[in-house]
């Protein structure tokens, strides 16, 4: 402990960081790095298999529900019209009246370019083997025939032939990352997303193991393609899951054996996004705010202590922002006339995540940009449509209006996947906090009947306002009120954090003693906070208590050595708080 008084944090993280990598998973992209890297690798949480299916599937979960119901649309049409009201711009089923801008549209990458900032061209990925060797006809030259009888030249030639074509396109098994997201609709791949909506995403389409053999394959080759940790170096290492709150007991089990069965870390330990979020900041109490890609959860911690009945989750984030925003200019027929789906066209929801991400506001008044949409159509080269977006500020405010997003609907696994009678969790936890630890957002399942029940049908604000005042202390209410922190990659939209504090404010209900609200700046980029405090955790850690060594966990699973049961991030002493705030 005087070390740690005394040394200089940045020797700290060189020292300790270097032989720890910091996994941090999420249903679009994971965060992983050595805990001594500055920002982590962004990389999307997802993986194309070479398939021979015909008809071929390009998408795994292809049971996913996107169509909008009669009344589904209508609501989301009212919420749009709630929206406009308060922007101050006109209701969906307004004219605009003299249009100052023509409506036609065309592609444009014909044309030369009027200026010398030309985006870069848009390339498929290539699916083919780097670096196929070309020795398989002398192979095929040298092989001895069965039974010593000569072959005919004509046949032999023909055979060479096809085993140089056979070689020259041997197709890649597997591919991750954002080349995954870039593959050709007319190749033999189909897209697998192991995690969707803050939960493995088990189906009958994406069976269990699959769905865990897919997460040690991306996981594997990050380690090797990216962090260059080959596999005989894997015990040199230590772990560790910075893992959603949304996740439950058996999942958390799967991926810990991944880590340390399959991936042969020597040790590992599981931390929750919130709670590291707090570290990643610098904090001791606040109410984290993380806006995923596919999930939006708000809960709160008080001095470096998660509450777990305050935690809420909500069936939205960035990605349904990007969706609406095609809905949006689709109805105000801004849109090119071509053919975009972000379900079953992985690289159209790439190219909607960037224009929400460069456009979307949330301000008064018309909220207007020309952007080149870009089209990836069947049998026709990609192309560029240089058009005019409109209510650019609608999109990002069904954080607070979520029937404006319409999220799409996907089947739950089986009720007895999540049957688990070894639970991860101490004996005393549930006496101090009845319930348990994460809560499926899927409602009915009966093994879950004393959790919370989700909250889907509920906004952002009315979300914070609720954790909040379920810690039932004005104390800690206040102080948490104004210590609001927004972190996820939705968390960067321009004109959030206001909006934020202002409907925050008039959800309050008058009769609490609260008149100030306050979101906190963050300190490091709000996509990676969350990794950041996982790395703080595991460097400052000293005793290690918490940590789960692969020999164990592989002979004994949760009950290690003299029969105590894993300890849960809950109980994570907030000693190493002192130093962080020194």
């Amino acid at each position: 402990m005087d070390y740690m008084k005394t040394v200089v944090p940045t020797n700290l993280f060189t020292e300790r960081g270097s032989n720890i990598v910091v996994i941090n998973p999420g249903s679009a992209n994971i965060r992983i790095g050595l805990a001594n890297q500055d920002t982590p690798f962004n990389i999307p949480h997802c993986i194309s298999r070479r398939t021979t299916q015909l008809p071929k599937r390009h998408v795994q979960d292809q049971m996913v529900n996107s169509q909008v119901t009669t009344a589904q649309h209508m609501e989301r049409e009212r919420a749009y019209d709630m929206i406009a009201s308060l922007l101050r711009i006109p209701f969906l089923d307004e004219e605009v009246a003299n249009s100052s801008y023509p409506r036609k549209m065309g592609r444009v990458d014909a044309y030369p370019p009027q200026n010398n900032t030309k985006e870069p061209e848009f390339t498929w990925t290539d699916v083919l083997e780097k670096n196929v060797p070309h020795s398989s006809t002398k192979a095929v030259e040298a092989e001895p025939n069965e039974g010593g009888t000569s072959e005919d030249p004509t046949l032999k030639e023909s055979k060479i032939k096809v085993e140089s074509n056979s070689s020259e396109r041997k197709y890649r098994e597997y591919i991750c990352g954002e080349e995954a997201l870039r593959i050709s609709p007319t190749e033999p791949y189909c897209l697998r997303r192991p995690i969707r909506r803050g939960h493995l995403n088990i189906s009958q389409l994406y069976p269990t193991q699959q769905v865990l053999e897919d997460l040690h394959t991306i996981w594997d080759w990050i380690l090797l393609e990216k962090l260059h940790i080959p596999h005989s170096m894997r015990n040199m290492y230590s772990a560790i899951l910075v893992l959603p709150e949304t996740f439950d007991s058996r999942e958390i089990k799967e991926m810990l054996s991944i880590v340390l069965r399959d991936l042969s870390f020597s040790s590992a330990v599981v931390h929750q996004e919130g709670l590291a979020a707090v570290f990643g900041n610098g904090l001791s109490t606040a109410c984290i705010v993380n806006i995923g890609a596919q999930v939006t959860s708000v809960i709160c911690v008080e001095d470096g202590v998660t509450i777990p009945t305050t935690q809420i989750s909500l069936r939205f984030g960035g990605e349904d922002i990007s969706r609406c925003l095609l809905w949006t200019q689709r109805h105000h027929q801004t849109w090119p006339p071509i053919r975009t789906d972000a379900l079953s066209k992985p690289v159209d929801l790439l190219m909607l995540n960037r224009l929400k991400e460069s456009y979307c506001q949330i301000k008064e008044g018309e909220v207007e940009a020309v952007a080149m949409v870009q089209s990836y159509e069947d049998g026709v080269p990609p192309g560029s449509h240089k058009t005019r977006l409109t209510a650019l500020n609608v999109p990002p405010m069904g954080l607070f209006y979520p029937t404006l997003l319409v999220p799409d609907i996907y089947p739950p696994p089986p009720r007895s996947w999540f049957n688990d009678y070894d639970d991860m969790l101490e004996d005393t936890w549930h006496m101090d906090f009845p319930g348990g630890s994460a809560f499926p957002m899927w409602e009915s399942y009966p093994i879950f009947q004393t959790k919370p029940k989700k909250e889907d049908n509920i906004g952002l604000a009315e979300a914070i306002t609720k954790s909040i005042l379920l810690t039932g202390r004005i104390d800690l209410q206040r102080k948490l009120f104004c210590s609001m922190q927004l972190i996820g990659g939705a968390a960067l939209s321009d004109g959030l954090i206001p909006a934020v504090e202002e409907r925050v404010l008039h959800a309050i209900p008058s009769h609490e003693a609260i008149d100030t609200v306050e979101v906190l700046q963050s300190r490091t980029n709000p996509a990676f906070v969350s990794w950041k405090g996982g790395a703080i955790l595991g460097i400052l850690d000293i005793s290690r208590d918490a940590w789960i060594h692969r020999e164990d966990w592989i002979k004994n699973g949760i009950h290690i050595r003299s029969g105590r049961k894993y300890k849960d991030s809950y109980y994570l002493q907030a000693q190493a708080m002192c130093y962080i705030n020194s």
